[in-house]
């Protein structure tokens, strides 16, 4: 048995802007995104080789956090388009209608909600997969027993695939993103940091503090040590608050057993009601399995 845990914001951004027309609900209101993150959730439910039989969907509605509160330009509802931005709660509301849980985050990120899932539930079944190719989920990968999974890029990433293509491990994630910085988040890292000088350091040192002040002590010679010591020195603190936004928070309050998780299958009624609300009647014939 194992459990998948979606990334609802991102397969909701992917679904509208996916190179395909536009789709209208009798409403009006554009369904493009909503209809779209449908198609994409019962594809995987109907996927032999994923063989889903527990399943969460996480999104951010809104796309703010308690990190807004801490760092000006992280990442927000700013800049989303308004016609994508209309359909959040219609889309979990269209997930729902699909028999699949909902976990709908406000004060939390999404991606908090996903390694609170993946810590609860790994003891619990032979695998959790994380199905968002974020690299903020990177920190949450453990050996076989959780992973994350793109499935854009067909790509399933363990802790073994993880070390040989990152140079550090899994724990390291958000002491990496520190020195680098993630523009989806909106945090710049330091200057001067690029992906090969700061892997190289978190790869030897794993943690910022563990890092010597002075270059010459460095086990390892990253390309203009001295000049990227001087930076880490000066601008230290900037860094621990990086890290800070970077480091997902695993505790997230879920009310949700894993019994409540299960795909019992598509509810009938509620998916075609759904349907004929959007006028996707196409969409009714997909679903194999049925509540």
């Amino acid at each position: 048995m194992r459990l998948h845990l979606v990334d609802g914001t991102y397969e909701l951004f992917r679904a509208h802007y996916a190179p395909r027309p536009d789709h209208h609900a009798p409403s009006g209101n554009n369904a493009k995104a909503t209809v779209g993150i449908v198609e994409s959730l019962l594809y995987l439910l109907h996927d032999s080789s994923e063989a889903v039989t527990h399943l969460a969907v996480v999104f951010d509605n809104p796309i703010r956090s308690f990190r807004n509160d801490l760092f000006l330009n992280y990442k927000s509802d700013d800049g989303v388009p308004p016609e994508l931005r209309s359909q959040f709660d219609a889309a979990e509301d269209a997930v729902r209608s699909i028999g699949v849980a909902v976990w709908s985050m406000r004060e939390f990120e999404a991606d908090d909600c996903l390694a609170t899932g993946a810590r609860r539930f790994r003891d619990a079944v032979e695998q959790v997969r994380i199905l968002s190719p974020d690299k903020d989920l990177g920190q949450c990968i453990q050996d076989d027993r959780v992973v994350q999974l793109d499935r854009r890029q067909r790509k399933e990433t363990n802790e073994a695939l993880f070390r040989a293509e990152r140079g550090f491990g899994p724990h390291s994630m958000p002491d990496f993103l520190a020195l680098t910085g993630d523009a989806a988040d909106g945090f710049p890292g330091l200057p001067g940091f690029g992906k090969k000088s700061a892997a190289i350091l978190i790869g030897t040192y794993e943690k910022l503090e563990r890092i010597p002040a002075d270059p010459f002590d460095w086990k390892v010679k990253p390309r203009g040590a001295v000049q990227l010591a001087a930076t880490l020195a000066a601008h230290r603190d900037e860094a621990l608050l990086y890290r800070h936004l970077a480091t997902l928070i695993d505790t997230v309050p879920l009310d949700d057993s894993l019994d409540d998780l299960q795909f019992r299958g598509v509810p009938r009624e509620r998916f075609e009601r759904w349907c004929d609300e959007l006028d996707v009647e196409r969409l009714k014939t997909v679903p194999k399995r049925w509540m």
